[in-house]
Formats: C-alpha cells, sequence, structure tokens
C-alpha cells in the first residue's frame, strides 16, 4: 500500500474502500471484509447512515486503530458552527470513536464557512486529525482555500477517467491539497469496463479496465475510495501495486477525458434546487 503525505504532515492511505450506497445491513460485514483484505482507509458520512456499522467493525475488525484511516463527511443539514460542532460530536459518539482521522464538508452548501470554523476547532482539539471539503468546483475552491485559517488536506470530488478534474487539479495543487477520486470508476458508465483503450493496456498487464483506471488515478497523484460489496472485487480493486502504467499510456487515458460531469452537474440551478430540498434531511 502505497501512502501520501497532506498537506498537515498526517499520512493516509493513497487507495482506500468506500461504503456509499452500501446498505446499512451489510456495511459491518463489507468493511471487516476491506480491512481483511488489506484495506486500511475507510470512508464514510453522515449521509450514508453507516456511520455506526462501520464504526463497529473499526473496534471489531482486530488491526490497531492507530493503522487505520478513517473519515466521515457533514452533511449540509449540520451546516453552521453550531450544528457542525454538535455533529462532530455526534459522529463520534455514534461510531464510538475517540478522534476521526480525516471530517470533510460534504457539499458547497449551507453555511459552510461557519461548519468549517467548527472542524477547526475540533481539529485543534484532538477530535479531528485533519480536515477538507468535498464537492467543491474550482471557482468555490479557490474561494474558500482564501477564506479559513486551516487550510484543507483535500477536496473529495467526482473523478475518473472520463472526468479528470485537470483546471481543478492545476489548483489544487497550487494549494497543496490532495484530491480524492469519489467515483473512481464512474460506477461503470459510459462503457468504462468495456472501454477499448482500457481493455486493450489491461491486455498488456493481465488486469481489468477497472484496475487499470485505478490506476491511473494512483499514478496521477489522486487518493481512491473504491467501493464493493464483493469480497473477489474487494480484492481486485487492492491489487495496483505491481505494475506501472508507461508515459504514453498514461496519455492514451488521459485523452478519454470528456470533461463534464457523468452525475450531475451540481453548479446548475436544478441540482442546486435539488440540494436546498435536502437541506433539512435528519442524520
Amino acid at each position: 500500500m502505497d501512502y501520501i503525505t497532506l498537506n498537515n504532515g498526517v499520512k493516509m492511505p493513497q487507495l482506500g474502500y468506500g461504503v456509499y450506497q452500501i446498505p446499512v445491513e451489510a456495511t459491518k460485514q463489507c468493511v471487516l471484509d476491506a480491512i481483511k483484505r488489506g484495506y486500511r482507509s475507510i470512508d464514510t458520512a453522515q449521509v450514508y447512515q453507516n456511520e455506526a456499522e462501520v464504526g463497529e467493525a473499526i473496534r471489531e475488525c482486530g488491526v490497531p486503530r492507530e493503522k487505520l484511516f478513517v473519515t466521515s463527511k457533514i452533511w449540509i443539514s449540520n451546516s453552521g458552527y453550531d450544528k457542525a460542532k454538535a455533529s462532530i460530536d455526534r459522529t463520534l459518539q455514534r461510531m464510538e470513536l475517540e478522534y476521526l482521522d480525516l471530517m470533510l464538508y460534504h457539499q458547497p452548501f449551507g453555511d459552510y464557512y461557519g461548519a468549517y470554523r467548527a472542524m477547526e476547532e475540533a481539529y485543534k482539539e484532538g477530535k479531528l486529525r485533519a480536515i477538507g471539503i468535498s464537492n467543491f468546483m474550482v471557482d468555490r475552491f479557490i474561494d474558500f482555500v482564501n477564506y479559513v485559517d486551516v487550510t484543507p488536506v483535500m477536496n473529495q470530488i467526482e473523478m475518473h477517467v472520463f472526468q479528470q478534474q485537470k483546471e481543478l487539479r492545476e489548483y489544487m495543487k497550487k494549494y497543496n491539497v490532495y484530491l480524492t477520486a469519489s467515483e473512481p470508476l464512474a460506477q461503470g458508465k459510459n462503457g468504462l469496463f468495456s472501454n477499448e483503450v482500457l481493455v486493450g493496456i489491461g491486455e498488456k498487464y493481465g488486469k481489468s479496465s477497472a484496475q487499470i483506471a485505478l490506476k491511473f488515478a494512483l499514478q496521477s497523484d489522486i487518493i481512491v475510495i473504491p467501493k464493493s460489496v464483493h469480497k473477489e472485487r474487494m480484492a481486485e480493486n487492492i491489487s495496483l501495486f505491481d505494475f506501472a502504467l508507461t508515459e504514453d499510456e498514461m496519455k492514451k487515458i488521459e485523452s478519454l477525458d470528456l470533461g463534464v460531469s457523468q452525475f450531475m452537474d451540481k453548479r446548475s440551478p436544478e441540482a442546486v434546487e435539488l440540494f436546498m430540498k435536502m437541506k433539512n434531511q435528519e442524520v
């Protein structure tokens, strides 16, 4: 497993396991299976409704807590200083953990400046080892990092071979902020698993198109958190450290970039209105 060093000196596995859309009743076992297969970074969120199950797995997996990297995210219904502060404590209580390795603000809506102040306080108190943001496009990202005391260590956002976030990554590098790909396999959209370029490169290394897509992200200094409920797929997704893509292969994959979301343009009026409908969602 490769590790990256965040801008506050904390080390984080470059490949982790995400639990988005995993059914609550399956979450604990899936996290245990992932840890057994070598994953040491687990990513959840308040809105996923499975923080408690992730916490159970963390406590029961047999791996020392300090060897694991646990991430969660504050939902927009907990925006603002007071609500965010209380929600951080609720997350720790729900997971039965003394600290989180990373807390992110989940979406660029609501009073995220107030929420981030609460995150900064929790960071200084040792409840959070690192703090960051999620789904901030380049315009909001630049504005945000210039108006906070603690520079975020990360921006977690959609990134895959069809949406490579090239402009955003350029500015994130300028501010020494890492990108985590929340959907590194694009949920299979746009024919990713059968893409001729990915399949062709994979045949050379005896790897699947999914493994090539993940390797491309890793070699681009991106953190990835693929999700799977299948043990075989978990093992496949982590088997990425025994080969390296050539410069020519990286360029071929770079040419697949469409530069647009395969899910939702979160800067569109329709998307913003959708999130406003969720701002009172209890988590």
